[in-house]
Order: structure tokens, then sequence, then C-alpha cells
């Protein structure tokens, strides 16, 4: 019965992933919310390969991490069954761009902000020569 259990779930996940279809986006990293389930979120990243994902606490506490990846785009669905109430912040972040998304849990469901609460790019290069000339 456990073995049915596990491949069914394992069935809805692939069959969910494979029905979700590519968003268009002009930026070069969107986090698009796809869809909330009780306290289940479900979201994509179309045009990213690779990127650390982490939930924060309202205090700032790293409640977990990960590096993901993906050849056209990662697609990710997040439990949040043991969450206390509260609001927590899912960050995603590649070597461009840090975002940051507010998620809010209360009773039986959560809510993942489609919008950022905040967007920061990188100063993503360096100087090779320290001589700088002025005219």
């Amino acid at each position: 019965m456990k073995k049915i259990l596990k491949l069914s779930l394992v069935c809805a996940v692939l069959f969910t992933g494979t029905s979700i279809y590519a968003i268009d986006g002009n930026e070069d990293f969107n986090l698009h919310v796809l869809k909330g389930n009780g306290k289940l979120i479900t979201f994509a990243m179309n045009k990213v390969t690779k990127v650390k994902l982490a939930i924060y606490d309202q205090d700032g506490n790293l409640i977990y991490s990960e590096n993901a990846s993906g050849k056209d785009g990662i697609l990710r669905t997040f439990s949040l069954e043991e969450f206390p109430e509260g609001t927590y912040y899912l960050e995603a972040e590649d070597n461009i761009k840090r975002v940051k998304h507010e998620i809010t849990v209360t009773g039986n469901t959560t809510i993942l902000s489609a919008k950022a609460v905040s967007s920061v790019y990188k100063g993503g290069f360096a100087a090779k020569n320290d001589n700088v000339a002025v005219r």
C-alpha cells in the first residue's frame, strides 16, 4: 500500500510538472507564482539554469536553502505544513540578481507574493587594471 501511495505521489508531481507551460517574460530573472494549494506553494523560474533558493523567517533566520538547477528553467513546490503562522521570505539568487518574495502562512493557507518585495542586482564586474586615465 505504501509503494502505491508513493508511486501515486511521484506521478502526481510529474504530471503537474509537465502540465506547466512556459511563461513569457522579458526580464532576465522572473519568478512566477503558479499556484497555491493549502500549504503548498508552486513557482517557476524560466530562462534560469542555476539558482540558490532560501527561506527565511521574519527575523532573518535561515530556515531552508538549496541549490537548484534545470536545463530550461526551474520548477519547485514547497510544502509549508510544519511552518507556524507568520511571515516568511523566499529568496532566489543567481549570478546576476537576488529577488525576495513574501510568504504568508495563516491557518490552512499559504500565499506566495507574485510581486517581489525586493530585487537587487549584483555588481558583477571587477577592474583588471588599477590605472585610470583622466582628461
